[in-house]
């Protein structure tokens, strides 16, 4: 296995209002519409990266545990994503430093505004079922 360029982790997280649309962000840099997420910082957990990712690129504060809807992994960029169907449980949808603008999306308008590989992943977690055990370990331990 090669180190010359290891595997990175991200999370995303699909937040669903009361209609069934999914919030979608337009980010800053290349303009994409995709749910709000990013990589996971060195020490940090996957739900307070999930959290912490999703409050800045949205305003939002999410419920905790989120429901863990799929896992995507980018075979070019070697970046492994884990995707969430989340609760707002506060704040209000507003853009910050890497968001140009949030959109509330229906199905069909995910499908338009995200490439294929993101769109995926919005629909994925509108059609989540169960969620699957989310941990984190020290290599021996639960944390």
């Amino acid at each position: 296995m090669s180190t010359d360029r290891p595997h990175s982790v991200s999370v995303a997280g699909v937040i669903i209002d009361g209609r069934g649309r999914a919030l979608l962000i337009q980010r800053r840099d290349n303009g994409q519409w995709e749910p709000p997420g990013g990589v996971l910082e060195p020490g940090e957990t996957i739900p307070d990266a999930l959290e912490r990712e999703v409050l800045e690129e949205t305003g939002i504060k999410i419920a905790t545990p989120a429901t863990l809807t799929g896992v995507y992994k980018n075979m070019t960029g070697l970046i492994v994503s884990l995707v969430f169907r989340c609760e707002a449980i506060d704040g209000s949808a507003s853009t910050g430093e890497e968001t140009r603008a949030l959109r509330w999306a229906t199905r069909e308008e995910v499908t338009e505004l995200a490439d294929e590989a993101y769109a995926i992943r919005v629909l994925d977690a509108l059609d989540a079922a169960s969620p699957p055990a989310v941990r984190a370990h020290d290599g021996v331990r639960l944390v």
